[in-house]
C-alpha cells in the first residue's frame, strides 16, 4: 500500500468554455493514466438529472460537495483525476464552505495537484460557445474564471494553462502539467 502523500489526486478545473471536459475525456486514453480513476463532473450530471437545481444553488452546491467527497473517500488508495474538485463548489457558491463545515486548507489537502484551464472567452466572444447546460455568456464565463482562480490559486500544486486558438497546443501544455503533477 502506498502512503497517501504519494497517491496522485488531481483536479482539472476551469470556467465554462475552457475545454475542461474534452481534455478530461482525452486524458482517459493516455497510457500513463491507465491506472487512474476518473471522476466525471457532478454539476453537469446534477443539472441533467434535475434542472430545477438552477433555482436552488445552495442545495445544488452542497449536493455536489457531498457526492464529490463520497466518491473520493470511497477510493483512498487509488490515484484519480477529477473533473472539478470540492473547492470548485466554493468558487461558485462561497457559502458552501461554511454550510458543509470545512475550510479551504482542509480541501486543498484532498488534492496533490490542480490544473486550471483558461476559458476560451479570454480569446474573445467569437471563440466561446454555449450549449443546453453551459448557458453562461462570455462575460459570465470570465467572472467564473476569476472566482475559480481565486479559489484554487493558493494550492501548492496549482498550474494555470492559458487559452489558445490552437487547441492541440493547449492540450500539450495541459498534458505536460498533468504528467508532472502525477509524478511521471
Amino acid at each position: 500500500m502506498h502512503s497517501e502523500s504519494h497517491i496522485a489526486r488531481l483536479v482539472i478545473t476551469g470556467a465554462p468554455g475552457s475545454a475542461k471536459t474534452e481534455f478530461f475525456e482525452r486524458l482517459k486514453h493516455e497510457p500513463e493514466f491507465a491506472d487512474f480513476l476518473f471522476f466525471d463532473e457532478l454539476a453537469r450530471q446534477l443539472l441533467e438529472e434535475d434542472p430545477s437545481y438552477r433555482g436552488r444553488w445552495g442545495e445544488f452546491h452542497k449536493e455536489i460537495y457531498r457526492r464529490q467527497v463520497a466518491r473520493e473517500d470511497a477510493n483512498p488508495d487509488r490515484p484519480f483525476v477529477s473533473d472539478r474538485g470540492t473547492v470548485d463548489t466554493f468558487a461558485f457558491h462561497p457559502e458552501t464552505v461554511t454550510d458543509v463545515g470545512t475550510t479551504i486548507d482542509q480541501e486543498y489537502r484532498r488534492y496533490t495537484g490542480v490544473v486550471q484551464l483558461q476559458t476560451s472567452a479570454a480569446l474573445g466572444p467569437d471563440a466561446y460557445q454555449v450549449d443546453s447546460i453551459r448557458q453562461e455568456s462570455a462575460d459570465e464565463a470570465m467572472g467564473i474564471e476569476r472566482f475559480t482562480t481565486r479559489a484554487w490559486s493558493d494550492h501548492p500544486g496549482y498550474v494555470f494553462v492559458a487559452a489558445s486558438h490552437d487547441l492541440e497546443k493547449k492540450y500539450e501544455r495541459f498534458l505536460a502539467a498533468m504528467k508532472q503533477l502525477a509524478g511521471f
